[in-house]
């Protein structure tokens, strides 16, 4: 849940902090307040695409800070996302500058925007008029069908069957190229194949050949040290040897070492040197006598590593990746060649895959079409009680056998009648303003039961209502915060009155500047402040009392929450 927003410098708010509690929260005050701009900076602090004209006239930089406070849920949620809470909290910082940076922090850490964002969809959700206005879009009512439906496993399951299927469909039209085309393919491929045969290459021979090339270009004075070391170990005619010396030395000692510990290390190390050097010359010896190598040799593998550089430009990185490739195109060449026969043998497994999606789809529909029948029904008691008993809601789910897309093959569409014997209609050609509110709202009490999401910010969604229809929606959202934390922004008396907890948004003008701030009001001025909306400009008697009527109205519906 949302437990504190802090804003500075964003239009009209200086720098004001809010903390919220549980339940029911309403904001109110006059057009202009700034009530919107509340909106606007909770969505830039959840990754919202916020322009900088937002940032208050004077200022170089606007900043939002929102913490939450998580349940055991919400924490899975976001740790599947990689955002670890502290504590079991969460804390968000968002910066945008004149010059158009942002800069997101969560916990305290540099965030990239699109992890902001996917954090948003499990902290809140933000309702405002223009749901009202995604709900009439037929295209948009099978999502709110499976959304409320339990068949995610079948949904993901039908997604995978229809990716494959248009991979086959690609294959298949792949495969179906024309003759001058497929000619053309394959005598590339053949060109390729043949030159990358041709040069028979194998893992580890570049690696190899430059070891050789390094070896023969400087095979003359590997020669001539290797020569001149075994001279000095075993001697020539301008030299003693170095074994001799070593071996008279040895000699030496040998009479004496065991009359002295010390004498006798000495000469134990000068006899293990010994016996070394005498196979290091030996081995010597036998390295030069090896010695040789081919004239021509050096041009051989410079021209074989520029052979191997060459198909490496063209076909891979390495002797693996040109060999796959060898692979791959062999059998492409392989499968145009034998297009025909293969092309009988796509179709036919095109066939048994569409097949096969055609009952994911068929499956699909009916779990769609038994949770329409859930769902209106459950959005019927939800408008009952919203004071639109003889409304009758239908969800239409018509499948169009054949037409596969990624969501199946059915379209959806919410129908409404208004009145007693009118038949149905879609919804988006008969439902005003203030139905729509209602009808949003009920959608919205049934599938956050489902949701994860525990607080949800109605934006002005009571517009187009008035009178008992206005009180429903107030008992409405009261009993949805029961389980969910609500903030909900309003011009209607009825809906400010059921709140636990009230703000009053207020717009201060000085000779200099404006100012916006947030107070949470206490019973008195909120009693004044609903007399305010109910009368207008003039709070009087009646106005104070119709106010303290509906308090005490307010608090007997939520005792009985």
């Amino acid at each position: 849940m949302l437990r504190e927003l802090h804003i500075k410098n964003i239009a009209v708010i200086e720098d004001i902090t809010i903390s919220f509690g549980d339940g029911f929260h309403v904001l109110t005050g006059e057009t202009g307040a700034g009530k919107s701009i509340l909106i606007d900076s909770i969505n830039m602090a959840l990754g919202g695409r916020t322009p900088k004209d937002l940032i208050r006239t004077g200022c170089d930089t606007a900043t939002v800070d929102m913490v939450f406070e998580l349940s055991p849920k919400a924490e899975q949620a976001l740790l599947e996302t990689g955002i670890e809470s502290e504590d079991g909290l969460l804390y968000i910082n968002r910066q945008i500058t004149t010059d158009g940076k942002s800069r997101c922090r969560i916990n305290g850490h540099m965030a990239p925007l699109a992890q902001l964002k996917e954090a948003a969809e499990v902290l809140l959700t933000i309702h405002g008029q223009h749901d009202n206005q995604a709900i009439l879009s037929p295209r948009t009512h099978i999502y709110f069908v499976d959304d409320y439906g339990c068949y995610q496993d079948s949904l993901t399951e039908y997604q995978g069957q229809y990716r494959k299927v248009e991979a086959l469909k690609e294959r298949l039209q792949n495969l179906l190229t024309d003759e001058d085309e497929k000619q053309r393919r394959i005598e590339l491929l053949q060109y390729q194949i043949q030159e990358i045969q041709a040069a028979q290459i194998r893992p580890g021979e570049e690696a190899e050949l430059e070891e050789r090339r390094t070896y023969l270009s400087n095979i003359e004075q590997i020669a001539e040290s290797s020569n001149a070391a075994y001279e000095a170990l075993y001697g020539d005619d301008r030299q003693a040897a170095a074994y001799d010396r070593i071996s008279s030395a040895v000699r030496a000692l040998e009479t004496v070492h065991s009359f002295d510990s010390q004498i006798d290390g000495f000469y134990q190390t000068l006899s293990s040197v010994l016996a070394d050097l005498e196979d290091v010359t030996h081995e010597l010896r036998a390295y030069l006598d090896k010695i040789d190598y081919q004239p021509g040799e050096l041009d051989f593998l410079e021209e074989r590593l520029q052979t191997l550089f060459q198909l490496k430009r063209k076909y891979g990185s390495s002797e693996e990746e040109i060999l796959h490739y060898l692979d791959r195109i062999e059998q492409e060449l392989a499968e145009i060649e034998n297009s025909d026969a293969l092309r009988d043998e796509v179709n036919a497994e095109l066939q048994r895959e569409t097949d096969l999606l055609a009952n994911m789809a068929a499956n699909l529909s009916e779990k769609r079409r038994e949770t329409a029948i859930r769902l209106q029904t459950a959005i019927m008691q939800e408008l009952s009680d919203l004071d639109m008993q003889k409304m009758r809601f239908s969800v239409a789910v018509e499948p169009e056998e054949g037409a596969y897309t990624p969501l199946g093959i059915d379209r959806v569409e919410f129908l409404i009648s208004g009145n007693p014997g009118e038949a149905l209609k879609p919804l988006a050609k008969i439902a005003s303003g203030g139905e729509m509110s209602r009808i949003m709202l009920a959608m919205k009490s049934i599938l956050a039961k489902s949701d994860m999401v525990e607080t949800l910010i109605f934006d002005e969604i009571d517009t187009g209502v008035s009178g008992r229809a206005a009180q429903k929606i107030a008992e409405k959202i009261c009993m949805l915060a029961k389980d969910r934390q609500i903030l909900c922004i309003t011009h209607l008396a009825q809906i400010a009155s059921m709140a636990d907890t009230h703000f009053l948004i207020e717009k201060n003008s000085d000779e200099t500047q404006t100012k916006t701030s947030v107070t949470p009001l206490e019973e008195n001025k909120r009693k004044e402040e609903l007399a305010r909306i109910i009368g207008g400009v003039m709070i009087t008697d009646l106005t104070l009392q119709a106010a303290q009527e509906m308090l005490s109205m307010a608090e007997t519906l939520k005792e009985n929450r």
